[in-house]
This record gives C-alpha cells, structure tokens and sequence, in this order.
C-alpha cells in the first residue's frame, strides 16, 4: 500500500481516490457487478455511465487489481473482484443506513417542556413559526418543577426553565388582575389591609403554580408582612382555573401577566409597591448549547410567553 510518510512515520493514505470518494466507488463496483454492464449498473445507482467508469477505474488502481473482465457488452467480475464484492457491498449498506438515520434525526421532532400558561393558539404559533425554520416541535407543557424533572430525566430534550428574571433570556412582568376595574393605575398591597371593624371579608391574592416558585414568590409574601396583611391574604392556589375561579366571583386578586388576564377577560394593574417577573432560560439535555435553537426560534418564544423582548435584544425593557 502506498503511504505518506509524516516526521518519519508511515501514515496511510486518505479514503480518496484520485478525488473519488471510497463509497461512492463501492457503489458503482457494487451496481455495476449487480447488472452485468456499466450502462444498466450506472443508471441503478444514479451517476452517468462515465462516471460509473472513472470510478471502478480509480478503484481498481487504488487496489491494484483488476474488478472486472470488460467485454463490449458485459463486465464480469474478476476471482479479485468476485473476493472483494461482499465487502463493497457492505460498505455501502452501511453508508445508506448512515444516511437514512441523519435524515431521521433531522426530522425528529424536539421535544421542548413549555410553561402550562402558555394559551393553545400561542403554542399552535410557536409550532407553526417553528416549522418555517425548520424546526419540528413537539411540546409538553407543565408547571415549573414538573418541567425541570423532564429535562433531568431527559424526557424533553429542552425545557423553558423558570430562572430569575435577573439571568433569564425571557422575563415576563406580572402584576394584579381582578373581576372589576379598580379606577387606579397600579394597585398597592398595603391597600388591601382590612381596617379594624372594616366590613366584609379581606381581598386575596392568589398566586397560580407558575409564580409560586422563591423568586417570584417570596418577595411577595415579605411584602405581605411588611404591610400588614393576614398571612391567609396571599395563597398559591392548586391551578390556575382554580385560581381565576376565586377572582371571578369575588373581589380577590389574581398575580398574573397581562396576557394571562385578557384571556381571562380580567383588570390587569401593576404592583405600586415592586414588579415581580417570571424569568426563562432555554436550557437542553446534557449541558447542551441552547443558541441555536434561541437564535431560530428566540422571537416565536418571546410572543408565546408574552414575554418582553429577549435580554439579548431588548435589554430587558419594560412591555
């Protein structure tokens, strides 16, 4: 076998021959084998009856040895050629198989792990949106923890991770939405102390599963204490059609985007007193780079979470 040779060291030659690449070779040696002629053994693999040739030729010289007898019409394999047929023939079985599973995984779907808040007709967007860049999507909504567990267990292969809006390439402002317009432009907490001897039961705030993680949650509940509020007067509720359920019939208070209150067909206020944020990251399996999927699909996620535009683009500005 003729070699390279590299700081003296005998280095064999690449699987090129004279730019012909080894499989397709085998694939012409193979067909050609297969129809007993290069005419009818070309056309079955695809390529031109020269092309056929100039293969089997580069192949035969790369070995060293002749693969067929040519004859006007025929081409008979040669006791070498007849020898090296199955291998060849594996080669390419190989190569097709290899071929056919890039081609399946392209097509696979990714499963993402999407908050449960998202509406129907918003995911049905990112879907969609998706598919025009190439994307095929495969969603499984779910509340914050339960997200997390599908990416740990590698059931998704990337989830929308609820994360501090501080370090989150989402963030989504939240304020309080309730049943009738309160006539104010923010709505202050400590105006929802019940004064004593005061009438009527004190308004709550229901916080639903999506925000009741620390980072959204905590504050909340400290500036309960801060302004006197009963520790009863802001709850996480079970769901959120729970939740809406207590606001819709009551005076009660619902933490929520503002997207999340018009489909609820419900008064959105912000917070005089802070603005808490649910906060996303794209996070994939197995310390995997998100920035491919954020730089195709960054801005059909921004609209399904009804987020403000991502950090990266648009700093992190208030809706």
């Amino acid at each position: 076998m003729r070699s390279n040779t590299l700081l003296g060291v005998s280095m064999p030659k690449p699987h090129r021959l004279g730019g012909v690449d080894l499989v397709g070779a085998c694939r012409a040696f193979v067909s050609v084998s297969e129809y007993g002629g290069f005419t009818d053994g070309a056309a079955a693999a695809g390529m031109s009856q020269s092309v056929a040739s100039r293969r089997v030729a580069a192949l035969e010289e790369r070995f060293g040895e002749q693969l067929f007898e040519r004859t006007s019409r025929r081409a008979v394999l040669t006791p070498f050629g007849r020898d090296m047929l199955a291998a060849a023939r594996q080669l390419v079985q190989a190569a097709d198989v290899l071929l056919e599973e890039a081609e399946a995984v392209k097509h696979k779907p990714w499963r993402l792990a999407v908050p449960a808040v998202c509406s129907a007709s918003a995911l049905a967007r990112l879907v969609a949106e998706a598919r025009g860049h190439g994307v095929r999507l495969d969603l499984r909504a779910a509340g914050p923890a339960r997200r997390r567990e599908l990416l740990r267990v590698q059931q998704v292969r990337a989830a929308l991770l609820a994360v501090p809006a501080e370090g989150a390439a989402w963030s989504v402002p939240l304020g309080l939405a309730g049943a009738r317009d309160a006539g104010v432009r923010r709505i202050y907490v400590e105006t929802l102390r019940l004064g004593r001897g005061a009438p009527g039961p004190a308004r709550r705030v229901w916080i639903q599963p999506e925000d009741d993680v620390p980072h959204i949650r905590d504050p909340l509940t400290r500036l309960r204490d801060a302004v006197g509020l009963w520790p009863a007067q802001v709850l996480a509720a079970p769901d959120l059609t729970a939740a809406a359920a207590e606001v819709l019939c009551s005076d009660d208070l619902l933490l929520c985007s503002r997207a999340q209150a018009a489909e609820l067909a419900l008064a959105w206020h912000p917070i005089g007193e802070l603005t808490p944020r649910r906060g996303y990251a794209l996070t994939v399996v197995a310390d995997g780079n998100p920035l491919p999927m954020e730089a195709r699909l960054g801005e059909a996620i921004t609209r399904c979470l009804g987020a403000d535009d991502p950090a990266g683009a648009g700093g992190g500005k208030a809706a």
